[in-house]
């Protein structure tokens, strides 16, 4: 797929983020899990639960200079189903891998579907609109694709190293998720608006530039 074609398919990328966390995450750029571990110096058992094993609840993390910030949960993907999905790597690694990324739903309908999910529609979250060309322009190189939802295993399909392509690599017409590895540093100067939403209702706009 090329820079062209995607745009043309996605013009715009959605993250769905804390209600509070646009100020940090403008600062301090969209911050993978791993990213935020190493920004608020976390380190010893609790690095590693957070970053390698099932996290069944949010962790909230903090630092004495940055303050607080919210790890998402994963409790679409506990480890004993998770196995049975997988090809050729462990639990661990796949915890891993998806913690080494950030995220970006690449149509409204896939990000509708988050804002209603049981565990997220009782409470108001902040949506990043991000222009999908710009990000192109800058980290191109860091990005892959998948024709899935990575971070849930409802629907029971396979998974593996092969899951994530780079744009070069990928050959379906179609996508479900865009990631960037580990952080989107200038996130603040690829984005077109943050808007408060909950379930379906669009609350107000946080941010514009």
């Amino acid at each position: 797929m090329t820079k062209d074609e995607l745009v043309s398919l996605c013009p715009v990328l959605f993250h769905m983020s804390e209600v509070g966390s646009w100020d940090s995450i403008r600062r301090h750029g969209l911050q993978s899990t791993t990213a935020l571990l190493d920004l608020f110096e976390i380190s010893g058992s609790e690095r590693f639960d957070i970053k390698s094993k099932w996290r069944p609840e949010s962790r909230i993390i903090e630092h004495s200079v940055y303050g607080k910030a919210v790890i998402r949960d994963q409790k679409v993907m506990p480890e004993n189903d998770l196995q049975k999905c997988l090809d050729g790597l462990t639990t661990r690694q796949w915890y891993e891998l998806l913690n080494h990324k950030t995220f970006f739903w690449v149509d409204w309908q896939r990000l509708k579907w988050m804002l209603g999910a049981r565990e997220y529609r009782h409470r108001a979250h902040w949506v990043i609109m991000v222009d999908t060309r710009a990000l192109l322009d800058r980290h191109a190189e860091n990005v892959t694709l998948s024709s899935q939802n990575s971070g849930s295993i409802l629907d029971g399909r396979r998974r593996g190293w092969h899951t994530f392509q780079t744009m070069g690599n990928y050959a379906m017409r179609w996508v479900a998720e865009l990631a960037v590895e580990y952080s989107v540093s200038d996130i603040g100067e690829l984005t077109i608006c943050v808007e408060e939403w909950k379930r379906d209702r669009r609350l107000g706009v946080i941010w514009k530039p």
